[in-house]
């Protein structure tokens, strides 16, 4: 399994967190993050460790701000952190359920052991490491709340480009 971009750590770490109890809210909880971490007039908190700090400076709106990432933003992270998702789960044979999350139809459940085999071991220790959440808990977590949260943001039935994440957002 290859390693996982940092986008997609940044987005499992957000469902993990916060998206597991307000799946309901995605894009609240979006606003929220960027919020706490880039407050009008304020400077961008920079990483001491601190994994809501780290995800902020993937979900920002102002792609000038100084965070070491380039020209990133908020549709630039999800656009590719689900690209690379899909990709992941349909690389494991989990193609049908995540193509149903994707799609106009009803979501797919996915079994956790598949989850954890398409996220695999590098991804969740890394996740359980930052977060702080055991990998059970993070894979109930994400088992919940991801097919959800890529249906939420595939409402054509397929994969959005930068600029429809970041209205999505």
């Amino acid at each position: 399994m290859s390693k996982s971009t940092p986008s997609l750590v940044a987005l499992l770490g957000l469902v993990a967190i916060a998206g597991y109890q307000n799946r309901s809210r995605i894009s609240d909880m979006l606003t929220v993050v960027r919020e706490k971490t880039f407050a009008p007039g304020s400077t961008p908190v920079q990483s001491s460790g601190n994994f809501n700090s780290e995800i902020g400076k993937f979900f920002q709106t102002n792609p000038s701000a100084d965070t070491g990432l380039g020209n990133t933003t908020v549709g630039h992270t999800i656009s590719n952190a689900l690209s690379d998702l899909v990709d992941r789960l349909r690389d494991s044979g989990r193609g049908a359920a995540v193509d149903s999350w994707v799609s106009e139809k009803a979501n797919t459940p996915i079994d956790v052991d598949d989850l954890e085999a398409a996220l695999g071991n590098e991804t969740l220790a890394e996740l359980s490491d930052k977060t702080g959440l055991s990998r059970a808990e993070l894979l109930l977590r994400l088992n919940v709340a991801l097919p959800e949260f890529v249906n939420i943001f595939t409402p054509n039935g397929r994969l959005p480009t930068e600029n429809e994440a970041q209205i999505l957002a």
